[in-house]
């Protein structure tokens, strides 16, 4: 007999860790090769780690609701015969596409001056986290760090060999010395507990709801938003959308189409006028990444919370593939079948509340993207036309919120404008179609 050390495996585009959702096994258990051992969370989606040997379950590294890191020891195994000293499972990774060509770093000029959002001192515009990788710490205490933003480096550590402690990384908030994490971040987490009473309901934050909530404070406090609101005049795609599911509707296989295919392709040739919108920011690098692909991520809502399906490759879909690529996605997503893959790589995000989508929003980066653009519930209203008539018209506004570092208001409301001109003229999305 001999023990062997399975280790968490590389997830994929940049995940270094996981926190740990639910063991499948426990100590004393004969496993199988390839049985599950247990559930991970990244922020991109949930994987179930297989075992990459039969033997017997000696140790588990880690509680439910922990951090796992990347290559670090998961489960300690009694095997028969000589086995290597340590081994990663076999899960599957998301792909990892060669840049394309047309892919391009842009280093960036420093930001305007803008009644939007105007440049912050230069210590408070340092929105890097830290990645505290060989710092002492509990994991508690590095996921408050990475929620702040704070370098561990930088707190004096009061536990065993200057480990640092939930309480050292509370300290240090109290003396306000955090110059990483932005003020509103802190203010939002004070250290204080509060209280309750007797008839409410105290519901932990963790799981998918917890990675929402991590993402949208980073998305927030790093990318300076701005939002730009206009009226869009959906009435002649209503009536093509009719006539092609009326078509559509003769073969019993066919996918109903959305809207969601018109806007993609519009957003497409919008794309190809104003490329550095189709983008992601390397905050690492201080570099904007213009994407020679066309990945759009489609917000769908699911019992556990807001996931984001990418669509690859949105310009080499014809619009009835594109239909059936994205109800295939919404389905996969709210039954928690999405492949890693299929959660990454997307350079800009559309999110829509249909019919129920309000009058409209300020929606907030899927960072690093640099746009979002957001669709709203479409009302019949009277329009005056040009030569004064009145008629009745499909009318919906739509929000776009980019991010003022890397897009200017002006570049914005043109690039608006021209995904707009597109749902607006359904039929020209027709004429450059592949």
């Amino acid at each position: 007999m001999a023990l062997h050390e399975i280790k968490l495996p590389d997830l994929g585009e940049g995940v270094i860790e996981g926190e740990i959702v639910k063991w499948l096994v426990k100590p004393g258990d004969v496993i199988t090769e390839d049985q599950a051992l247990l559930d991970i969370m990244t922020d991109k989606a949930t994987v179930t780690v297989p075992s990459p040997r039969a033997g017997k379950v000696v140790r588990t590294f880690g509680k439910e609701g922990e951090i796992a890191k990347v290559h670090g020891p998961l489960v300690e195994l009694e095997v028969t015969g000589v086995a290597p000293k340590a081994s990663a499972p076999r899960v599957p990774r998301a792909s990892r596409p060669s840049a394309p060509r047309g892919e391009a770093k842009v280093a960036l000029p420093p930001p305007p001056l803008s009644p939007i959002a105007a440049p912050a001192p230069a210590k408070a515009a340092l929105s890097v986290v830290p990645s505290n990788e060989n710092v002492l710490a509990t994991p508690v205490t590095r996921r408050m760090a990475r929620a702040h933003g704070i370098d561990l480096a930088t707190v004096s550590g009061s536990g065993p060999q200057g480990r640092v402690l939930k309480k050292d990384v509370e300290a240090f908030m109290s003396t306000g010395t955090d110059s990483v994490a932005p003020a509103a971040a802190r203010a939002m987490s004070a250290s204080a507990p509060l209280t309750s009473g007797a008839e409410d309901e105290r519901i932990p934050l963790k799981g998918l709801r917890k990675k929402i909530a991590e993402k949208m404070v980073k998305a927030k406090f790093t990318a300076p938003h701005y939002t730009f609101v206009e009226e869009v005049d959906m009435t002649e795609l209503v009536e093509l959308r009719t006539r092609l599911n009326s078509q559509l509707a003769k073969d019993k296989d066919a996918v109903k189409i959305s809207f969601l295919p018109f806007f993609c392709k519009a957003l497409v040739q919008a794309f190809k006028r104003y490329p550095q919108v189709n983008s992601n920011m390397d905050e690492a690098r201080q570099e904007l990444i213009v994407r020679g692909q066309f990945n759009i991520g489609i917000a769908a809502s699911t019992p556990q919370g807001l996931t984001v399906p990418v669509v690859k490759n949105v310009d080499r879909w014809s619009m009835r593939g594109l239909a059936g690529e994205i109800a295939r996605l919404g389905a996969a997503a709210r039954d928690q079948k999405l492949r890693m893959d299929e959660l990454t790589g997307g350079s800009f995000t559309i999110t829509s509340l249909g019919q129920t989508g309000g009058l409209f929003a300020t929606p907030i980066i899927n960072h690093p993207e640099t746009a979002i653009m957001g669709v709203h519930k479409m009302r019949k209203r009277q329009i005056v036309q040009d030569d004064d008539s009145i008629q009745i018209r499909q009318i919906s506004l739509f929000s776009f919120s980019f991010d003022h570092r890397v897009i200017d208001g002006a570049v914005g409301a043109e690039f608006a404008y021209e995904v707009i001109r597109f749902i607006e003229k359904p039929e020209l999305l027709f004429l450059d179609m592949a």
